[in-house]
């Protein structure tokens, strides 16, 4: 249980899970969505039911992960974690892939029995045309539960996930209650978005194409501590 990566996230929202934990902001679409801790940990437990209820992957298992920095990518990257899986960045065999709606051609790379696709929409809205071969991961993730029991063991490469992600805070001078500003299109890496702030226990506001006219007014209504790169 202690070496699951997951399991930063589960300390990071356990004081308080109902504060803000993940602002999104895409400036080319204008999008804004505010989770609390709370809230995006029902998206991570039903995307753990899926994975181990509906296809009966755990430890050993693999996914392989073809989506940008964007909130329903945390939930499912955590998800994942949180079932166990080792997550993979890089094409080859698979046991689940997950992947956006326009990187669906860049599947043919991969070799995974279950795809879902996702259409990284505001409102999490589902697609509206499913590629083939492929299901829908909002609409099927809906359908699961929004609590996950223990968490099983991750093994060798959940460790050393989570020895990259202290260190990687430590590097980027993330302090515990910081409110990080990320500019994601810098630092796309899931080590720096994502797992070092919940790693120092920090709160995360994300910048998808960062108009840099709207970041000071941003900053100081999100009480920004901390702005990365």
């Amino acid at each position: 249980m202690a070496d699951n990566i997951a399991r930063v996230f589960a300390d990071a929202i356990a004081s308080d899970p109902t504060r803000p934990l993940l602002t999104w902001y895409d400036d080319a679409t204008g999008e804004r969505t505010e989770l609390s801790g709370a809230t995006l940990a029902n998206w991570v437990a039903k995307t753990a039911n899926l994975l181990v209820d509906e296809l009966a992957l755990g430890p050993g298992d693999t996914a392989g992960v073809l989506l940008p920095p964007h909130w329903q990518t945390a939930a499912v990257l955590l998800g994942c974690w949180s079932a166990g899986l080792t997550v993979h960045h890089g094409p080859g065999e698979v046991d689940v892939l997950f992947a956006a709606a326009d990187r669906v051609a860049e599947s043919e790379a991969w070799s995974a029995g279950d795809r879902y696709a996702l259409a990284l929409q505001p409102f999490a809205l589902p697609l509206r045309e499913v590629p083939a071969g492929f299901a829908d991961y909002v609409t099927e993730v809906r359908a699961h539960g929004d609590h996950f029991g223990a968490y099983p063991p991750g093994g060798p490469a959940h460790a050393a996930l989570r020895t990259r992600a202290t260190a990687r805070a430590a590097e980027l001078g993330i302090k515990p209650g910081d409110r990080v500003l990320i500019d994601v299109d810098a630092l796309p890496d899931p080590i720096d978005w994502l797992l070092a702030p919940l790693a120092a226990h920090a709160t995360l506001v994300l910048c998808a194409h960062p108009d840099p006219t709207r970041l000071p007014d941003r900053q100081a209504a999100e009480k920004v501590t901390l702005p990365l790169p």
